[in-house]
């Protein structure tokens, strides 16, 4: 059969997409032929904002590469553009001179970002924030410049002023003409709490602005208002919004009102021809988020493959966002002049505020700020325009002690749950079983689910943990930690925690273990658990060679503690005469940064510590922090926005006798730069303008994970207490051998911060941790201090 010529003008998010449903429905069926302006592979657009960040490749955000095209056959022609629709003879021609035949012809050009009509506008030095080219031109700017103005205080807006914050931008405005942010999404507490929220992250605002011309003779200088005020300024980004790309459909002869007019079947008025994403209008709506525009893509594919279908009937418009680190989700009516009357939940503690808008007794909209956990739930409930008595039944189970997984495990396998990539509750559990996937990433990988916008994380990861933990008895069946006990680890971990015994030798004989001495497996296991137990951990019964790490030859490293990474002539000489006189084998600088001692034996590694003068990186019944990682700090880096190297020092300090589950790197970054690379680190500590933000979960090996974001400690001294209450959280909770990261997934990293930010969890946990060495060889414990900690969730 010969297949049917498909072209695609336009290789973005909604028309790539809508060819993967098409080759899903008919995969031989087509001969496909995709013509893309820009020089890459289709991208997620909504994550350019990490790009910007510069910290995250081109790769990370390919959704498709070139690969992928080549596997199906696809002819891809990049930094080509469509000049040309010949409707008649059923051909497009190119800025490449090229002439293409199509059978069908799919126009997916998206939109172009709407450049205010100013006087100067085409200055050099102001940009738009929309693609690949924009992001680089921002970024070649914050090496040289520091004062920037983003007009526009929307979603984009706002993103692209923390990815300036992140370049080094010391300077940042965001320009708005309405009285509050991100209006079209937001109510007014929503908006006002976010504000507050990035001025601490070091954003200035100038609201119920509006701007006259940009101001410079060779370059952009400055900004001047219909107020009379100006703004001295170095780089412009105007995000005020976008509109339709439709001149080539324009000037085809296709009928076109804001943007091109299609059916419920996305049929353009010429026959053969299809219109789908921003730049299509249906019902009088252009919809510019990813969610409608993959649903489109749906019933596009089944009319182009000629199937029966429902039709598109138009979409519920929701946005559930992470901005600028915090989660926000609004879905609906939720101006308060379009309700009856409305719901409202606010912890100004933990900074988060639910809204939920009631009309005719119906839930028309909803606001969620901080937390936006429930936004599929409420989303659903919009949809259906759902009565309120839903509320008074969610209230009563939640009263009740209901589980927060009540309502995942409610869901039929048909209920959407990645809304953006149409991905169902069956389909993701289907997938869990079929592949034993058990983490957050690979069920990303494989089923797509919040692989677009994330917002719907925090669902996935709770079906995720519901399909795992609702697998069949004989799955269930609790896994020994070796074969010399039966005991599980999480039974392990209980029971030695009631028994309270005075040492592993105790307490494998009390709990039944096979072999008395256990084995390599369940020795240290035991021996950390037990030491979690006691009041402190006793380093002076571990001043043995046990207590430095072990090699593969038998011999020991030492790893002398050189605070921050700081060292003076007289240590570097007493380290120098150390390996001279012990004939340390071989001296060397780790990836982390340290220097390691290796090849000693037992009694030379214990009198080579003692010579040199300086504390060495010990275990007692589990694994130290060996040391900080800093970068040049505030007199050397470049870009730095506060002292790396004295915190990094106060905080290697801070934690130098805590005993963890297993072995976590820390790091200390000036800036957002991230050049102690904080951001694969266990825990991490940046500076900016509003203080030292808190990161954690990161990972280097087995495989590359990014930490996440926590909350930001306004309070310089505060920075090490709070990594060190962090710590003795993972060290109580965290089963022996679990790395930070599996324990923070396994947690829930919002969990973790409420009881970061409460205070009297706080001074729970930094009460319980070991604090530093005084002077005069003890160990330091804080006390039940009543200061409460000053610190910004995210």
């Amino acid at each position: 059969m010969t297949k049917q010529k498909l072209i695609l003008i336009g290789n973005g998010m909604a028309g790539v997409r809508c060819v993967e449903e098409i080759l899903q429905l008919q995969p031989d069926a087509f001969d496909v032929t995709i013509f893309g302006t820009e020089p890459h592979p289709n991208y997620n657009r909504i994550m350019l904002s990490k790009v910007l960040q510069g910290d995250t490749p081109m790769s990370e955000i390919t959704i498709n590469d070139w690969q992928w095209y080549r596997d199906r056959g696809i002819t891809l022609y990049t930094g080509e553009t469509v000049t040309r629709i010949d409707k008649d003879r059923q051909l497009v021609y190119t800025d490449q001179g090229r002439k293409a035949a199509y059978d069908k012809l799919i126009i997916a050009t998206g939109s172009l970002p709407f450049m205010l009509p100013l006087p100067g506008i085409d200055k050099p030095g102001v940009t738009a924030f929309r693609d690949m080219k924009d992001c680089q031109t921002m970024i070649e700017a914050g090496k040289s410049f520091k004062r920037a103005a983003v007009i526009g205080g929307g979603l984009l807006g706002l993103e692209a002023a923390r990815g300036l914050l992140n370049l080094g931008m010391e300077d940042v405005h965001v320009i708005h003409n309405y009285r509050y942010l991100m209006n079209r999404q937001l109510d007014r507490r929503a908006a006002d709490m976010l504000k507050r929220e990035l001025e601490s992250q070091g954003m200035k605002f100038l609201l119920e602005k509006n701007t006259e011309r940009i101001t410079g003779k060779k370059r952009v200088e400055g900004l001047q208002f219909t107020d009379g005020t100006k703004l001295a300024v170095d780089l412009v980004v105007v995000a005020v919004g976008i509109r339709p790309n439709v001149r080539l459909a324009m000037d085809s002869g296709i009928e076109v009102n804001r943007a091109i007019v299609v059916n419920d079947r996305m049929e353009t008025s010429v026959p053969n021809i299809y219109a789908v994403g921003e730049c299509a209008e249906h019902r009088d709506i252009v919809y510019g988020l990813v969610a409608p525009l993959y649903e489109q893509g749906k019933v596009l594919a089944r009319a182009v493959c000629g199937e029966e279908t429902e039709g598109y009937t138009g979409s519920v418009l929701y946005s559930q966002l992470k901005v600028s680190g915090v989660d926000v989700f609004s879905a609906g009516d939720i101006e308060d002049a379009e309700l009856h009357t409305s719901m409202m939940n606010f912890d100004g503690i933990r900074k988060t505020y639910r809204k939920i808008g009631i009309r005719n007794n119906r839930i028309v909209g909803a606001v969620l700020f901080g937390d936006s956990a429930d936004g599929n739930k409420l989303l659903g409930y919009v949809k259906q325009r759902a009565d309120i008595s839903v509320l008074e039944a969610e209230a009563a189970s939640s009263s009740g002690g209901a589980s927060g997984d009540d309502y995942i495990c409610s869901l039929a396998d048909t209920e959407t749950i990645c809304s953006c990539n149409g991905v169902t509750k069956g389909a993701i559990v289907a997938t869990i079983r079929e592949k034993g996937l058990d983490t957050f990433e690979q069920v990303r990988e494989c089923t797509r689910a919040a692989s677009s916008c994330g917002g719907c994380k925090p669902l996935v990861a709770s079906l995720l943990k519901v399909t795992l933990e609702s697998g069949d008895e004989e799955e269930q069946q609790v896994l020994p930690v070796c074969g010399c006990t039966s005991l599980g680890r999480e039974e392990l971990k209980a029971a030695t925690a009631v028994g309270r015994y005075a040492s592993a030798a105790d307490a494998m004989k009390a709990l039944g273990w096979r072999t008395p001495e256990g084995c390599g497996i369940c020795r240290p296991a035991v021996q950390y658990y037990v030491g979690v137990t006691a009041a402190e951990p006793d380093f002076a019964a571990t001043e043995t060679a046990a207590s430095y790490p072990v090699l593969a030859d038998g011999t020991y490293a030492i790893q002398p503690r050189l605070y921050g990474g700081v060292m003076t002539a007289e240590q570097l000489r007493r380290i120098a005469d150390v390996i001279e006189r012990y004939g340390v084998p071989l001296a060397k600088m780790n990836g982390d940064g340290r220097l390691e001692l290796l090849g000693l034996n037992a009694q030379a590694a214990a009198n080579a510590s003692e010579a040199l003068g300086v504390p060495v990186a010990q275990a007692a019944h589990g694994r130290p922090v060996a040391s900080v990682v800093t970068c040049g700090g505030s007199s050397y880096e470049r870009g730095a926005l506060r002292d790396s190297v004295a915190l990094g020092a106060a905080l290697e300090r801070r934690l130098e006798r805590m005993q963890l589950p297993a072995s976590v790197s820390a790091g200390v970054s000036a800036s957002p730069l991230h050049r102690a690379g904080t951001l694969i680190r266990d825990v991490g500590l940046v500076g900016v303008p509003g203080g030292w933000e808190l990161y954690a979960g990161g990972s280097a090996s087995p495989e590359v994970k990014e930490a996440k974001l926590l909350f930001t400690e306004q309070e310089e001294g505060a920075a090490p207490d709070t990594v060190a209450a962090l710590l003795q959280l993972y060290s109580e909770e965290a089963y022996f051998g679990e790395p930070l990261w599996q324990w923070l997934d396994r947690t829930g990293a919002v969990q973790v911060r409420e009881r970061l930010l409460d205070p009297r969890s706080r001074r729970a946990l930094l009460a319980r941790a070991v604090g530093p060495i005084r002077a005069n060889g003890t160990i330091d414990h804080i006390t039940n201090s009543e200061e409460q900690p000053k610190a910004v969730a995210r």
